[in-house]
């Protein structure tokens, strides 16, 4: 099955939290705060102004993002778990750093 958000939602699928503590304590499942970036699945076509115009997402798929921690209604498709959550929820995009380019002598 394959599942297209509508407007401006987006489909996340949240990026597993370790499941130990620093100093090694392994934490159960059901202790575990749900985190709070995730991958972009999947995103809609963008959201429509009065006058029908269609403003674009800011976001696409294969970004890292961050979103609140209530955000969003969680469903599974396939078997996985997601959240569909509209654009606004999403607070920002984590961008990779860029490998420090080397000066030739």
């Amino acid at each position: 099955m394959s599942f297209r958000p509508l407007h401006d939602r987006v489909v996340v699928r949240r990026v597993g939290s370790d499941e130990k503590t620093a100093g090694g304590i392994i934490i159960p499942d059901t202790a575990q705060e749900k985190p709070s970036e995730g991958e972009v699945v999947s995103v809609g076509s963008g959201a429509r102004a009065e006058d029908g115009s269609v403003a674009p997402m800011d976001v696409k798929s294969g970004d890292r993002v961050l979103f609140g921690k209530w955000s969003g209604t969680e469903v599974t498709i396939d078997g996985e778990e997601l959240l569909i959550m509209k654009e606004s929820d999403i607070m920002g995009v984590i961008e990779a750093k860029k490998a420090a380019k080397k000066k030739a002598a």
